[in-house]
């Protein structure tokens, strides 16, 4: 038999894995605070309530707002370099959403714009249909699957009496 008589395979249609498809936009720019002036104040006088409520919305409610942000006043209080955990969370919301790293990497965001960087990913959640301050527990947009409430045997009519 002739090779040139077989015929060729067809190629099939490639299409790139997720972590190669093309980075989608942050909803607000880094120094956007006055789009959201409320969390921009709170993030102002209490970065770790900002960075606790981020956090454990990232971390899908593993660990909660409260140990996230004692972990975060701890770190800024005692060694002044709540950054370093704080970029590490501004990467993994950037993975979730396939965000680009802008406008340079995270660590010098959280390194030189802390406040500013915490707003944008504040306002990132609430794009995203999250409130923040509500944790993971009790937001809608955590819950993906439909809410199976538990069932409850059915009651009698009562004590029996004579």
């Amino acid at each position: 038999m002739d090779s040139s008589t077989e015929p060729e395979p067809q190629s099939a249609i490639e299409i790139p894995p997720l972590s190669m498809a093309a980075p989608r936009q942050w909803s607000t720019g880094l120094c956007g605070c006055c789009k959201d002036c409320s969390s921009c104040c709170l993030t102002c006088w209490c970065p770790f309530i900002t960075f606790g409520q981020i956090a454990e919305i990232v971390d899908k409610g593993t660990v909660s707002c409260a140990m996230h942000g004692t972990i975060y006043c701890l770190l800024r209080y005692v060694t002044g370099c709540e950054c370093i955990y704080s970029f590490m969370y501004r990467s993994k919301l950037r993975q979730q959403y396939m965000l680009p790293e802008q406008p340079c990497n995270d660590c010098l965001v959280h390194c030189c714009c802390e406040c500013c960087a915490l707003c944008q990913e504040y306002r990132e959640l609430k794009y995203r249909g999250f409130k923040p301050s509500l944790g993971w527990e009790g937001n809608p947009a955590s819950q993906n699957e439909q809410v199976v409430l538990p069932v409850m045997p059915p009651t009698g009519p009562g004590k029996m009496e004579r």
